[in-house]
């Protein structure tokens, strides 16, 4: 009986997953990058991260600093973890700013007039917090952080050179009727607005499934992007950083407020890493 039972429960779980792998190559990945596009490859010299003490933003922050065409990475973070004292102490180009109050970001402003790209995943599960610190965190936050961003852009006469925001939203933001997707949405909304009339661009990332960077991974991750990946709902932190970085030297293809699910971040990465040196484009992710 119990065999029996535990069979039954393996071939439901293997019928869900092969039915979530048939959606996601259905639905994930209507952006196409362009061949031989047209690359700024000053456009991601100076590169600002939020969130990598997260699981998400420790990929994004290896792949800023691991990026040839990115000369300084900042890493604006409340805490510190090994792995971003690790970054800081194997790279010249990072620097960590160790900050509270992300509503206010007085002091950093030399800084900001030089970051050109920044990548945002700054946030936590709504799970975690009450609705009204998860608003603040999603939606005060990257608020702040922009119109602070544009003006330091502004005084340092920079405001109409390529910028370009990443945040990542998750998926769901756009079919959930869910406070935290409504906080999303607005984000990505206001973010987008802003930047109207300047060298501003938002992008923000429906992803789905982002595994942890290898250093901070388990069987667990694996084993999940084992089982998504064929559907195109799974990226590496890093591969998703790496579509990011794409995605600002390519100035001119994507228009501010191009929203990218799963599978569009997976080509874009794979569209970076068609341009490495060969062998290069192999190493683990």
């Amino acid at each position: 009986m119990i065999i029996k039972l535990a069979a039954i429960m393996v071939t439901v779980l293997l019928a869900l997953v092969v039915g979530f792998n048939v959606w996601g190559v259905a639905t994930q990945g209507s952006l196409e990058p362009a061949l031989n596009a047209e690359r700024d490859t000053s456009a991601n010299r100076v590169v600002m991260v939020f969130g990598a003490s997260g699981s998400a933003g420790g990929g994004l922050l290896k792949a800023a600093v691991e990026d040839n065409e990115v000369e300084k990475v900042y890493v604006v973070t409340r805490r510190s973890t090994d792995y971003i004292a690790a970054a800081a102490e194997d790279s010249d180009k990072v620097s960590v700013i160790m900050h509270k109050d992300f509503t206010d970001y007085t002091g950093l402003e030399n800084e900001l007039g030089d970051v050109s790209t920044v990548l945002w995943a700054l946030g936590t599960s709504s799970l975690n917090v009450d609705e009204a610190t998860y608003t603040l965190i999603h939606v005060d936050f990257p608020a702040a952080f922009v119109k602070t961003w544009l003006s330091a852009r502004q005084a340092a006469g920079n405001i109409d050179s390529p910028m370009a925001y990443h945040f990542i939203a998750g998926m769901g933001t756009d079919s959930s009727d869910a406070p935290w997707a409504h906080d999303k949405r607005k984000t990505e909304r206001d973010v987008a607005a802003m930047a109207e009339g300047t060298g501003l661009r938002s992008f923000s990332y429906r992803s789905a499934y982002i595994r942890p960077i290898s250093e901070t991974t388990n069987v667990g991750h694996h084993i999940t992007e084992a089982l998504l990946r064929p559907g195109k709902l799974v990226t590496s932190s890093k591969e998703l950083g790496q579509a990011m970085l794409e995605i600002s030297a390519r100035t001119k293809e994507l228009a501010n407020g191009t929203l990218l699910d799963n599978g569009d971040s997976l080509a874009y990465s794979k569209a970076y890493l068609l341009r490495l040196p060969k062998g290069l484009s192999l190493i683990h992710i």
